[in-house]
């Protein structure tokens, strides 16, 4: 997949890897690593309300790819990140960041 800036009037529209490394930059920052875990719910805040349903994809597609944990618990799905796919992590971080 190709990242793409779109731009319409003043507001951008984000590529799914600029998506990606804004929710693990943010995971990351808050210290989200292997045993220590956030609600799903909680990542997407941040984000402009037109691109809640986006965000939801993009992290079942981190979880797809492994790169986020889910700890199932009885009051909701909580996630971290896999420290295993650390180089994969960072590279999504560093996109998110060059924007």
């Amino acid at each position: 997949m190709f990242p793409l800036k779109v731009y319409f009037g003043r507001q951008m529209i984000w590529s799914d890897d600029e998506i990606k490394g804004k929710i693990l930059h943010k995971l990351a920052r808050f210290g989200k690593f292997e045993h220590s875990h956030t609600a799903v719910e909680h990542l997407q805040k941040g984000f402009p309300k037109d691109m809640v349903g986006r965000v939801k994809e993009t992290i079942t597609d981190l979880k797809k790819e492994k790169i986020l944990k889910v700890k199932t618990t009885n009051y909701g799905e909580h996630i971290s990140l896999n420290l295993d796919m650390k180089e994969k992590i960072l590279e999504y971080i560093e996109l998110f960041l060059k924007k």
